[in-house]
């Protein structure tokens, strides 16, 4: 069991030399880009068009095929240094030990993640109108609530994804729920308006991390044939919906205030109830990360610090998880990507690190995305889909409550938002399913759901029926998740594997960005209360007509 020093000290290296089997065992790759379809940077097609294709068959791995595979990546990454071959090595090593038991259980423990990040992003909005009551400010005015938490998300968002890449996943990945989780707990005492919202933007320091953090830790472990998965981790997204609307359902109807000329913080404890028991199930989460599951240090970090040993033993206690095998030993590392003492700058410097992160962003890594025509129109459609659907997801979602409460009484108006949330579940399952469907795939599943999305977010508009008002909210939170699944999943197939951090990093930076304007344009754009609905459905319909226009289908494809 770790110990609290473990939080950020490096885990000693267990050996399992068991589980080491000859490099024979490893099948060979049918091409020399067929090795890793996350990492290879080339499909299948292309590799056959300039002619590298077809020198390997399947059968037993050998080290001079290794050895071809691994100059073939880098000569299309770019990169040639010691740390980057090895971790060619390591991507190899990892596919050959498929999908087991470690990675279901980091499915589990990343999908806690995603359940945070939806878990406050509604609390807040599930609080709005009681604060707005308790703390004297308008309805449109408690929006900057949610302004202050979409600043904490970018801030944590940039932070812990250059953190990770410098000083290791696993303190990154255990400390964004603790801070989340702490900072919740305070928040919940919050003793005026701008205190509560400074301790929502601390709280969003730990929350925007979950996705980059959890993302990368779940990516680096999961076998290429299984990338579909990445769909169904919206499916915790919903759970995170589900478990705030049931707690605000029970708590702020029950024990809040009628009116803003009554209310005082005694008799308006709901909201505190609330954020209290989301700050606690958020600690809760990141004690089972830490108590309950070991997760090994990212073999492609500790390589990158020098620590080749540590990050063979990593893959090692990896497969000793899974109840397999693996041919990776240091002799392998040493023969294919470099032998210490030739090589006598093994890691990287953290100021290295974090140059290689921030590269992300520079004009020398976001060029390739615009190599061709065809990857330069998808990379322009697929940020602008991620700015429009982030701006107008939040302008409705965000704000679901104050819509709904116009019409009806508190009771209701939590209730059906926790029938909301319900429908939004399965949404994420079908789209798992539709994605590898032939004539569908990821576009068709995709622009269909935006398509219904948008329209029934006019439709709920058309009426104050709260009854047809409940029903056009569930049926768009179920396709809504769908689109959502679907594109975080599709998003990184189609960027070029060298370039992949870049696109997908920009995608979910414009996302923020736009989340953060959403209730700013809420509060100043008009005095219709539901003119901010009216302009959800007109940006979730220009991400379907951009959907339509995306030239790559990646559906049953190697990727780029």
């Amino acid at each position: 069991m770790p110990n609290w020093k473990d939080l950020f000290a490096n885990r000693e290296r267990r050996q399992f030399p068991e589980v080491v089997v000859p490099l024979a065992h490893g099948s060979a790759p049918k091409d020399a880009y067929s090795s890793d379809n996350s990492n290879s940077g080339l499909d299948r097609s292309s590799s056959q068009e300039k002619g590298t294709a077809g020198s390997y068959s399947s059968g037993p791995l050998t080290l001079e095929a290794l050895r071809v595979e691994v100059e073939a990546d880098i000569g299309a990454s770019g990169h040639n240094t010691v740390y980057d071959r090895k971790a060619k090595i390591i991507n190899r090593a990892v596919q050959d030990i498929g999908m087991g038991r470690y990675q279901w259980g980091l499915f589990v423990l990343c999908g806690m993640g995603w359940v945070a990040d939806n878990l406050w992003l509604q609390g807040v909005a599930l609080t709005l109108t009681p604060i707005a009551k308790e703390f004297g400010v308008s309805e449109n005015e408690s929006r900057f609530a949610t302004c202050s938490l979409f600043v904490g998300l970018i801030i944590g968002a940039s932070f812990w994804g250059i953190a990770s890449d410098a000083i290791g996943r696993r303190p990154a990945f255990n400390m964004t729920l603790c801070i989340c989780g702490t900072f919740g707990l305070a928040a919940g005492g919050g003793p005026n308006w701008v205190g509560t919202c400074a301790l929502y933007a601390c709280l969003g320091l730990g929350v925007g991390g979950n996705l980059p953090v959890d993302a990368a830790v779940f990516l680096e472990c999961l076998p290429p044939n299984s990338s579909n998965i990445l769909s169904g981790l919206a499916t915790w997204w919903s759970v995170g919906t589900l478990i705030a609307s049931m707690l605000a359902w029970a708590f702020i109807p029950n024990f809040s205030c009628e009116s803003i000329e009554t209310c005082t913080r005694a008799n308006n404890w709901g909201w505190r109830y609330l954020v209290l028991t989301l700050g606690a199930i958020t600690f809760a989460m990141f004690l089972c990360r830490f108590f309950l599951f070991t997760l090994y240090e990212s073999p492609k970090f500790l390589v990158s610090r020098g620590r080749q040993d540590e990050a063979v033993a990593a893959v090692q206690e990896i497969a000793h998880k899974n109840k397999t095998t693996t041919w990776l030993t240091e002799e392998i590392m040493n023969e294919v990507g470099g032998y210490p003492e030739e090589n006598k700058k093994q890691s990287l410097s953290t100021g290295e690190i974090i140059k290689r992160s921030l590269e992300r962003f520079s004009v020398q890594q976001i060029k390739p995305l615009f190599r061709t025509k065809r990857l330069a129109v998808s990379t322009i459609l697929i940020w602008f889909c991620w700015t429009c659907i982030g701006m107008g997801y939040t302008l409705f979602n965000a704000f679901l409550p104050q819509y709904l409460s116009a019409n009806s009484s508190t009771y209701i108006t939590y209730r059906n938002y926790a029938i909301t949330a319900v429908c939004g579940i399965p949404g994420p399952l079908l789209g798992w399913y539709t994605v590898d469907i032939k004539y569908i795939g990821r576009k068709g599943t995709m622009a269909a759901s935006t398509l219904i999305t948008g329209v029934l977010l006019f439709c709920f508009t058309a009426t104050k029926d709260p009854n047809i008002q409940l029903l056009c909210s569930s049926l768009e939170s179920f396709f809504q998740m769908i689109m959502y699944g679907v594109l975080y999943a599709y998003t990184p197939e189609v960027f070029p594997a060298p370039n992949r951090g870049t696109g997908s990093g920009i995608a979910s930076c414009l996302n923020r960005i736009a989340g953060l304007m959403a209730p700013i344009i809420g509060i100043y754009a008009s005095t219709d209360p539901i003119a901010p609905i009216y302009a959800a459905g007109a940006l979730i319909l220009a991400a379907f007509v951009a959907m339509c226009f995306l030239p790559i289908e990646t559906q049953g494809k190697q990727s780029m």
